[in-house]
């Protein structure tokens, strides 16, 4: 009976709810320890990716790989247009060709001709993006030029030595 007396019957009571809602405490516990523990990696990943992969020749390869071109879930911004638009004019140059590479893309994206034929789609899941296009791409010569220049460069990881010290900098 002592023990329910004054602030021991209080603590008690508290230990009660705490082990009842210790479900909810470990949940709240992890969040925070994620939140407030990855935030410094975040910050540099967003970093590298504005500053070094946000490219015009990254979103021209994104937009003609056709896996993720004919993909349901497809989408493109004004940003992977305008770096698309961007790599054209730096690779070609010549507003003539620039002009039928334009129109060619439109048979691209409507999947006409042999973009649609039924082998060309299954060929989507067996074959590079630079091989589908050299197989598929023939139509549109000037197109297929293009893609297979872009979509067969070389990635190089000069750009990225500076950040191989990237997680020194990072202060838990």
């Amino acid at each position: 009976m002592e023990l329910l007396k004054g602030n021991t019957f209080t603590y008690i009571l508290f230990l009660i709810y705490f082990f009842r809602n210790i479900d909810l405490f470990w949940r709240l516990n992890y969040l925070f320890f994620i939140l407030f523990s990855y935030t410094p990696f975040w910050e540099i990943i967003d970093q590298i990716w504005d500053n070094q992969l946000h490219r015009p020749l990254h979103a021209t390869g994104y937009y003609f790989n056709p896996i993720l071109h004919y993909h349901p879930e497809f989408e493109v911004g004004y940003k992977v247009k305008r770096g698309m638009y961007d790599c054209l004019e730096r690779l070609v140059g010549d507003i003539d060709e620039m002009s039928k590479i334009d129109l060619q893309m439109e048979s691209f994206k409507s999947k006409s001709g042999l973009f649609g034929s039924q082998i060309a789609q299954h060929a989507l899941k067996t074959k590079t993006p630079s091989q589908w296009w050299e197989s598929y791409g023939g139509e549109h010569s000037e197109l297929q030029r293009f893609v297979i220049r872009v979509l067969s460069l070389t990635c190089s990881s000069s750009g990225c030595k500076g950040n191989w010290s990237a997680y020194e900098r990072v202060r838990i």
